[in-house]
């Protein structure tokens, strides 16, 4: 995924406080809207989110920390600092481990989740290791490494890295379906690329139908489908078994996060550029339909979904233009995690 952000200066703030500040979310749709905006302040970009449902802890990943939540407050945990820019973040609670990709770094960090503390340190996993997946049949971490094109394999009880694919292009965002796959978007050709972790061998590649830049990525293993969101304002939807194009569907700009939630059958799409979260109902397998479209906060460009309440977190700070250039930078102490949803009846 793309960093976040830049930090800027204060004259730059003050030159663009007033086009920041004017911008009034419309009224969102079916019901959703921001419940609550939790500020975490500081400085830094961001990129994933990473949700442990069952221990209802939220990880947030901010420049060179993660923050860690309570999943149903604003409280903060803990703090795992130290690190040279963050990506994201695998857990495997029955380990106790958890794993960070470190961007800057080209390294893997590994945690204890009970403490927050940094164990160990995985160091030259690949060029920028961005998407990072616990993959429990093979009991392997993967990291999906962006300048290196290509994915390395760790042995995640006994820490070792055991083997590098390379890829066609550059990797973005990834997912296992729990039976001996991982899939993974390969953002400038526009494929979506299927692995087997536990051989490390690429298993089929296929273009997706009208998808420029295929970022985010979510998986209904149920129906095996497979959604991937697009730089073109488009979410397209794959099978998972052979590859066919089954739907494409209409969304906000700049998406780079989408999620998947089975109980509730939607699916939803976090679009930084036009600070939406577009919300997309499954009718069956195969057909669907955009149902809302939720007003956010530009920036607000990736997500985590808790399968429990049906809440959608995101990560977003105030951005004004940087340098007079097309380049977007964050202003200090903006930064925030929204939840959006529906409000519950009380």
């Amino acid at each position: 995924m793309r960093a976040g952000a830049r930090a800027i200066t204060a004259a730059a703030i003050a030159a663009f406080a007033a086009a920041a500040l004017a911008w009034v979310a419309p009224r969102a749709a079916d019901g959703y809207r921001v419940l609550h905006r939790y500020r975490l302040g500081g400085e830094g970009g961001w990129d994933y989110l990473t949700l442990d449902a069952a221990g209802r802890r939220l990880y947030v990943s901010h420049g060179d920390r993660v923050v860690v939540m309570d999943a149903d407050s604003d409280r903060v945990l803990g703090t795992i600092g130290g690190l040279s820019g963050v990506h994201g973040v695998a857990l495997a609670p029955a380990l106790r481990r958890g794993w960070i990709s470190d961007g800057r770094g080209d390294a893997v960090r590994v945690f204890d989740t009970a403490t927050l503390e940094v164990t160990a340190t995985l160091a030259d996993v690949g060029g920028n290791p961005d998407a990072i997946v616990y993959d429990a049949p093979s009991a392997r971490v993967l990291t999906f490494n962006g300048r290196s094109r290509d994915v390395t394999a760790i042995d995640a009880a006994g820490g070792k890295i055991v083997g590098r694919l390379a890829l066609s292009g550059k990797p973005e965002f990834a997912v296992g379906d729990g039976r001996g796959r991982i899939y993974v978007n390969i953002e400038d050709k526009g494929h979506l690329a299927v692995l087997d972790p536990l051989r490390l061998r690429l298993l089929a590649e296929w273009p997706l139908r009208d998808c420029v830049d295929p970022t985010g990525l979510a998986l209904d293993p149920l129906h095996r489908r497979l959604f991937s969101v697009c730089r073109n304002r488009r979410m397209v939807v794959t099978d998972a078994a052979d590859g066919h194009a089954v739907a494409a569907l209409p969304i906000g700009d700049g998406p780079d996060g989408v999620a998947f939630d089975a109980a509730r059958g939607l699916v939803y799409s976090s679009n930084g550029a036009s600070g939406t979260l577009t919300v997309v109902h499954q009718d069956d397998a195969d057909h669907y339909r955009v149902v809302a479209e939720v007003p956010t906060q530009p920036s607000a460009r990736t997500l985590a979904l808790d399968p429990v309440s049906g809440n959608v977190y995101l990560s977003a700070a105030t951005v004004v233009p940087a340098d007079g250039a097309r380049l977007q930078a964050m202003v200090p102490g903006s930064f925030v995690v929204l939840v959006v949803g529906r409000p519950v009846a009380r």
